[in-house]
């Protein structure tokens, strides 16, 4: 697609968000290619590896004496 570097001003948010992967939109000023919007694909977030919160929870198993004040909502 070409554009006019006039119309690209005007509605630059909207032509970014519209552009698809690999779709290539041409900026041009009298005629003359000044730039070019490539749609890239957005890379996947990686999840993080293991041992991120080491350190930071503790779990005790064996207290049971917490469960004392919720008694009367235990079947």
């Amino acid at each position: 697609m070409i554009i006019s570097l006039e119309e690209a001003q005007a509605k630059l948010p909207e032509l970014i968000y519209n552009l698809k992967p690999g779709e290539e939109l041409l900026i041009t000023d009298n005629n003359r290619p000044l730039a070019k919007l490539i749609g890239q694909t957005p890379t996947p977030s990686q999840r993080p590896g293991p041992g991120l919160c080491k350190g930071m929870i503790t779990i005790v198993a064996d207290d049971e004496e917490h469960l004392q004040d919720f008694a009367e909502y235990l079947p």
